[in-house]
């Protein structure tokens, strides 16, 4: 019987208007707020993830486009590919081979 009744008084709230409801305001006060920094703190964790995910998907597009223009840059710079668009402005390549021009220093003529 004692035991129903003090489940009775919870739930009617005696304990929030009994003589020593001050230490019981106090601890609920404090538990709510402890309560209320956790759901804070559990928000900005998650707003960091969301961020987090999407500059890790941003990367990896950073890193397609970076290796879609290497391929091209070592596409552009194939002798077959230069020798194309050369020709296609009436350059041709050189019938002879180059020659190497020796330049003799002064100091060993004197």
């Amino acid at each position: 019987m004692k035991v129903k009744k003090g489940i009775l008084d919870i739930l009617k709230g005696k304990f929030l208007v009994d003589g020593d409801s001050l230490k019981n305001w106090r601890f609920i006060i404090f538990t709510s707020f402890l309560a209320a920094i956790m759901i804070s703190s559990s928000h900005s964790a998650d707003k960091k993830v969301h961020k987090i995910a999407a500059l890790n998907e941003n990367v990896k597009e950073l890193k397609n486009e970076f290796v879609d223009a290497r391929s091209d840059l070592q596409q552009l710079k194939l002798e077959s590919t230069i020798t194309s668009t050369v020709l296609k402005k009436n350059l041709y390549p050189s019938e002879t081979p180059p020659k190497k021009i020796k330049v003799k220093s002064l100091k060993a003529s004197e």
